[in-house]
């Protein structure tokens, strides 16, 4: 006997007109489909001042959790062009991967108030601590300051140094002695 999958919600991407995303998510919400925008807030500069903006971390994709017989009302909500398809079907897109993208936003937004809290600029050529995540508790050497919230950390593995992209927020100064050896706060 077949499983009948029409019924069964699941996360999908739909493609939107550019610069409509917010106006989506509000219409998508009002018909009562659940809809998700990872929105940062981003500091941009105009000419007489600088003002913080919330921005789609994807330009011009909205997620929606949805079934296949809500595809025609999501396509029929002004500004969806799309839904995102592979032969002919929509993507699904897996559950752990809208939470890693919601905890993503959430690290991107805390950063800053992280680094408020921990007065301590990094330097390149500084040894730091990955402090949460996967990679709690390595140590490497900081390579590059990309942006305040961005770096570059090349941790030593296998005998090679793996470039790992990190956010501020989650690595803490280590110091070192006269002999190169790590010095634990």
């Amino acid at each position: 006997m077949a499983t009948d999958n029409r019924n069964e919600r699941q996360w999908h991407a739909i493609y939107v007109k550019s610069r409509s995303e917010k106006k989506v998510l509000w219409q998508l919400e009002k018909a009562g489909i659940t809809a998700y925008l990872p929105l940062i807030t981003q500091v941009k500069q105009w000419s007489d001042r600088r003002k913080k903006v919330e921005e789609p971390l994807f330009r011009s994709y909205v997620f929606v959790f949805s079934n296949e017989k809500e595809y025609i009302p999501i396509l029929n909500v002004y500004g969806v062009v799309r839904f995102i398809t592979f032969e002919h079907k929509a993507v699904v897109v897996p559950e752990n991967q809208i939470l890693a993208i919601k905890r993503f936003v959430e690290d991107y937004e805390h950063g800053e108030e992280f680094k408020m809290q921990n007065k301590e600029d990094l330097k390149v050529g500084q040894m730091v601590r990955i402090i949460t995540g996967p990679m709690k508790g390595l140590v490497g050497r900081l390579d590059t300051i990309e942006n305040k919230r961005h770096l570059i950390v090349f941790i030593e593995a296998v005998g090679q140094y793996i470039p790992v992209h990190i956010m501020r927020a989650k690595v803490e100064p280590v110091y070192e002695d006269d002999d190169k050896t790590i010095i634990t706060k």
